[in-house]
């Protein structure tokens, strides 16, 4: 699966003043309170993150709102046949929390959700997730500057909401004429159906992005017939991945600093490919280079070769990583067709060609919703529009994390966040440290709320959009899910992991506009 792609300070401003003063005592997971200082939207990285660097600076009045059963996130939700994680096992943990017994350099879906499961026991989470409850309504309150949630379990208030629900988790559905005739099973690669029985069956998947590449292969030896449509192809690189052996993990066990120091390297290795994804594309040619090697080596057809042979810059959509995809197209009962699917007529789907083939199931293949985050329809701002409104089709955030118009809000894993080259982890972790400041500097102030000023707003994303020019997103003639319907980029960070943790280590009071605390 995609890990949407991010060093993570392991050191954070402590809460002073109210938020170091906030009630100690644990809550109760059978109960809603009536008021907390923070709530938070997701039981993924990023809200699992958020509640323990609450606790380790001292503030224990928050709350975890996760509309599933279980943490996990998207690696709860993605359960789909072969789902590994594409970012090395030792970059997608959090510093604070490091596994010394990865059992692969990539890691499988089931460990990483065990981790994030691990981690929340850990570090005494639990308590303080509610489970089963989802948010419905975030609404801030300019008479009292608080948040009034609405919640499929019941009402409360908090002072600060940090949106943790991730650019992972609303699966995409293209809309297909004549999917309703179909008579098959059909369903996403992040909603799979584990009762329905391929073998034997003619399967079609839609879709050759991050998961479809995993999928393809893990189902190509059940499947009857598989067929593959593919809209465009993307840029394949080979996996290094191996089995951690026993004498390595007992090593990270008994000498912490040695895990530190494979992160640090493999942190350091990924941050040098900033250069060519964002200043140098050319510098990607050798990569490109590498790809094609491995194309050629796994693919002796000319004809199959060609259809696979993507005509864009590799870089400009996302680079994904497979040594079993290429050899799974080659078998005798797999057919890719180089065509989007274009419509579906009971049993019979039609590609955007012509090409017409019966299929017994389909799976989509087909991502989330990232350039919309679904979240933003349920937060409305100070003037009483909702966050989905004030963007239109146009995300945008201060430092990926405020957004004018909705004081006290903290956007985790924002417009402009995400990574092309390290791993999220880094960014989650960087925006936590921003917000503990900005926690930290209500607390200072003595203020109730704090509104990103509208001029600052602009300024970051002007600067962003100006540094995303040169970029292989923008100049390497492709068009990819990181981008709007205007064309923007409003998905990527143009710049390394290091740049974004020297703009965020801080929260600068110029850039925002201070709401004071009522007085009696």
């Amino acid at each position: 699966m995609t890990a949407a792609t991010g060093s993570a300070a392991s050191d954070s401003p402590a809460a002073s003043g109210s938020t170091a003063a906030a009630s100690s005592a644990t809550p109760s997971a059978d109960t809603l309170p009536a008021h907390v200082r923070v709530a938070i939207i997701g039981a993924g990285f990023g809200g699992v993150g958020a509640g323990i660097r609450l606790r380790q600076a001292g503030l224990t009045d928050f709350i975890i709102l996760e509309r599933a059963g279980a943490v996990g996130g998207t690696w709860r939700e993605n359960t789909y046949p072969g789902c590994t994680c594409d970012v090395p096992s030792h970059l997608y943990s959090f510093s604070f929390a490091p596994n010394p017994d990865w059992s692969h350099s990539f890691s499988r879906q089931p460990e990483i959700w065990a981790y994030l499961d691990a981690v929340t026991d850990r570090h005494g989470l639990r308590p303080y997730i509610r489970f089963g409850t989802e948010l419905t309504e975030a609404r801030w309150d300019r008479v009292s500057s608080r948040w009034r949630l609405r919640t499929s379990r019941g009402d409360l208030t908090a002072d600060v909401v940090i949106a943790a629900a991730g650019p992972l988790s609303t699966p995409s559905l293209p809309d297909i004429p004549g999917l309703d005739t179909f008579p098959g099973e059909v369903f996403h690669s992040a909603q799979w159906d584990h009762q329905a029985d391929l073998a034997g069956k003619r399967v079609a998947v839609v879709g050759t992005g991050a998961s479809a590449i995993q999928i393809v292969p893990a189902i190509q030896p059940v499947a009857g017939r598989l067929t593959l449509f593919q809209r465009t192809p993307a840029w394949v690189m080979p996996r290094s991945d191996r089995r951690i052996s026993d004498a390595e993990k007992w090593l990270y066990r008994q000498i912490p600093l040695t895990e530190r120091m494979v992160r640090l390297g493999l942190h350091a290795g990924r941050e040098l490919l900033a250069i060519g994804f964002v200043k140098r594309p050319g510098l990607l040619q050798r990569a490109q280079r590498i790809a094609l090697r491995h194309l050629a080596r796994s693919v002796p057809d000319p004809d199959l070769r060609a259809r696979l042979t993507p005509g864009y810059v590799l870089g400009c959509k996302r680079v994904l990583l497979s040594n079993d995809y290429y050899p799974a197209l080659t078998r005798p009962n797999t057919e890719l067709v180089a065509a989007g699917l274009a419509k579906v007529d009971e049993s019979t789907l039609t590609a955007q060609d012509g090409t017409a083939r019966d299929a017994d199931v389909i799976v989509f293949a087909t991502g989330f919703h990232v350039i919309d985050m679904p979240v933003a329809d349920r937060i409305t701002g100070a003037g009483g529009v909702t966050l989905a409104q004030v963007w239109g089709n146009d995300m945008h955030a201060l430092r990926g994390t405020t957004v004018a118009g909705f004081p006290n809000l903290c956007l985790l894993i924002g417009p402009n966040t995400g990574l092309g080259h390290n791993s999220l982890i880094h960014i989650i972790e960087a925006q936590l440290v921003y917000t503990l400041d900005y926690l930290a500097a209500l607390d200072r102030l003595g203020a109730a709320a704090l509104d990103t000023r509208p001029d600052a707003e602009q300024r970051w994303c002007d600067d962003v959009q100006r540094r995303m020019a040169s970029t292989v997103w923008a100049t390497g003639g492709c068009v990819s899910w990181y981008l709007n319907a205007a064309g923007r980029n409003p998905t990527l960070w143009p710049g390394s992991v290091g740049r974004f943790r020297r703009a965020t280590r801080r929260v600068d009071l110029a850039e925002y506009d201070v709401i004071p605390a009522a007085t009696a």
